[in-house]
């Protein structure tokens, strides 16, 4: 090849080349990945707790709530509340038909009175004859009646005298009696056990009220709870349970009242576990609001959540908890790249976890964890927040 013409290649490929580079250049920066957009946090300080929860709703109970219902079924004759009704200890709910039993304590009464007045002549009559007695004693001391005379006169005076006792036994008697046919009159009468609210009412005046016979359930007549003492029984995991104690501080919230949380104490622990399901073992934990006021007017059968509040950490460097990976490890988004770190955490909840190596303040983790493509060594940019 002549000489003019490997020059001319030459020169050909001195401008061919670079072109051929910046055309590869170009075509490996438009066929790379695109940056993975990421959620950030900065690691900061602040509170962390150490909480555990209630594994399904808890319900706001009364600290005194009874289902009444009578002893003996009967038509209902009287109603003397409504539902919704303040009542006091004492105060008569419901009255069933017992005409027949009040006829009864009437008869009862009168013979009672009856009795008392045979006690009165009784009695009388004894004190007569033991004094008649006394009177013939010393006339027989002077000699003016016989032997016979007087043993007649004594056995008359302890014949009163017996029959006086006797009157007093019946009275002791019909007095029983009395109270027996009042106690059984009980049996048809609801009265208040406390003061309370009467919630819910079964049944009409008119109606028959059949009581709970052993292993039946029936509905009771008359529901009454006590607002005035309220707090909150919340199922905790099993596992959750040797956690908690007596006293320890809770958060309360209620389904009612979004956004307000309300401090308590745990005021017992059900010492047995219930079996749900096969799968679902909890232990019923109950709960006192520590200013019941503070909730305003709560009503029984709200359902609740409760958080117990095991530890607390003050100033404390944390991060979100949804940023930890399993094993310990947080991704860091550096100069647009996801580098992967391990840590050391200490407290943690839901919301944060305690770092206690690792991380300092002001770095930025990886949120977000659950994008596609975030993963240690990608390409990343920081989202812009929504506005």
């Amino acid at each position: 090849m002549p000489d003019s013409t490997r020059a001319r290649w030459g020169r050909r490929a001195l401008v061919l080349l670079p072109l051929l580079a910046l055309a590869a250049t170009l075509v490996w920066w438009l066929g790379r990945p695109k940056p993975v957009p990421v959620i950030t946090a900065e690691v900061g300080r602040g509170t962390v707790e150490s909480t555990v929860a209630n594994t399904r709703a808890g319900t706001v109970e009364a600290c005194q709530r009874t289902k009444l219902s009578t002893i003996a079924g009967g038509r209902i004759e009287v109603l003397a509340v409504k539902e919704g009704d303040k009542v006091k200890k004492g105060q008569l709910l419901m009255r069933l038909w017992n005409d027949d039993q009040q006829a009864e304590q009437s008869l009862a009464q009168a013979q009672l009175e009856t009795a008392r007045r045979r006690v009165a002549e009784a009695c009388t009559l004894a004190e007569l004859a033991q004094r008649e007695f006394k009177r013939q004693e010393q006339l027989f001391q002077q000699g003016f009646i016989s032997d016979g005379a007087l043993d007649n006169l004594r056995s008359q005076a302890d014949a009163r005298v017996a029959s006086c006792a006797t009157a007093r036994s019946d009275v002791t008697q019909a007095q029983a009696r009395l109270k027996l046919v009042g106690t059984a009159q009980q049996r048809t009468v609801l009265v208040a056990p406390f003061d309370g609210t009467v919630a819910k009412i079964v049944g009409e005046v008119g109606e028959y009220s059949t009581p709970s016979p052993p292993g039946v359930a029936m509905p009771p007549a008359i529901d009454l709870i006590d607002e005035t003492c309220l707090y909150v029984a919340a199922p905790m995991d099993e596992v959750d349970a040797p956690k908690i104690a007596i006293g320890q501080p809770v958060r309360i919230t209620l389904d009612a009242l979004p956004g307000k949380a309300f401090a308590g104490k745990v005021r017992r622990i059900a010492p047995y576990v219930t079996a749900v399901e096969k799968q679902a073992r909890t232990v019923e934990v109950e709960v006192n609001f520590d200013d019941p006021q503070s909730a305003g007017r709560l009503l029984v059968g709200y359902s609740a959540d409760v958080e117990v509040i095991l530890d607390v950490r003050k100033d404390a460097l944390r991060v979100p908890s949804s940023a930890l990976l399993q094993g310990g490890r947080v991704l860091l988004l550096q100069e647009g790249q996801l580098l992967e770190r391990p840590v050391k955490a200490g407290l943690a909840n839901w919301e944060h976890t305690e770092i206690v190596e690792g991380l300092q303040g002001g770095e930025r983790i990886v949120t977000s964890l659950d994008r596609a493509g975030v993963k240690a060594g990608a390409r990343a940019v920081e989202e812009a927040p929504a506005r």
